[in-house]
């Protein structure tokens, strides 16, 4: 992975839900990848890409954190873990707003330390009620592949229980992008997703082609979540029900030794 470079990525997201019914998603994506001490770097190039403001992409600071820095915030959650930061590059790989609207059920922030190596990677994973969890999982040193999980922590979707853990598996972003999520009760895996991706320079011209090929985009995430759902509801998958926002919004993953 190259430290702190900007890319645009685009791909697809395969959902396979294993159990107690089958059900296959596939859809069209694209992200991009960010050094957040960059940004207006990349905005003060582009005509269609902007900061804090309406444009065809946009990033807007407000989406991710309250009251602080891009960079305080990502550090806060690393000491929190017991990651000591120091002020190496982070790359986030999120979805922009697309005429002013984005919603991303995972941003993935990449924290390097001042050399370069991967010291964390942070999940964060949005619900549509508004709510936001991290996982916060230290890297393990000199690998370009993780394999790293966590036990869940936060309501996501209502067919899914929280007695469940979540394995990462990740290619960090270079030419190529791949992240595997697999979702496991005590009997075994429910549910496997996979974002695999193919990066491309961020330029006007990447992002008119994007705008064509990938028409509402991130209005399309919502929708289809939505409309998944009532296909599950229809093939009379269980309902959790959700439960009270947890207070704490970090949790502390772990990375599997003999993984990557």
């Amino acid at each position: 992975m190259t430290s702190g470079a900007h890319a645009l990525y685009h791909g697809q997201v395969l959902h396979r839900r294993l159990k107690p019914v089958r059900h296959v998603l596939r859809y069209r994506v694209f992200h991009l990848l960010l050094d957040i001490d960059d940004i207006d770097q990349l905005t003060g190039r582009l005509r269609l890409f902007s900061r804090n403001r309406f444009n065809l992409f946009a990033f807007h600071d407000a989406d991710y954190i309250r009251g602080k820095g891009l960079r305080a915030h990502a550090e806060d959650l690393m000491t929190a873990a017991g990651i000591e930061p120091d002020g190496g590059s982070i790359s986030l790989l999120t979805m922009p707003r697309l005429l002013g609207y984005a919603f991303n059920p995972l941003s993935t922030w990449f924290c390097h330390s001042a050399d370069g190596a991967l010291s964390a990677v942070i999940y964060e994973v949005s619900n549509t009620f508004g709510e936001r969890h991290h996982y916060v999982i230290a890297a393990q040193p000199g690998k370009t592949a993780l394999h790293q999980s966590e036990p869940k922590r936060f309501h996501v979707s209502p067919f899914l229980p929280m007695a469940m853990e979540y394995v990462f598996r990740v290619s960090l972003p270079d030419e190529k992008l791949a992240i595997g999520i697999t979702v496991s009760d005590l009997n075994g895996p429910v549910l496997s997703a996979v974002h695999t991706a193919r990066r491309a320079d961020i330029t006007d011209g990447a992002l008119l082609r994007t705008a064509l090929t990938h028409p509402l985009a991130t209005l399309k995430v919502t929708a289809g979540i939505h409309w998944e759902a009532l296909k599950l509801w229809v093939k009379r998958v269980p309902l959790f029900r959700k439960p009270p926002p947890a207070s704490n919004t970090v949790t502390v993953g772990e990375t599997i030794r003999t993984g990557g």
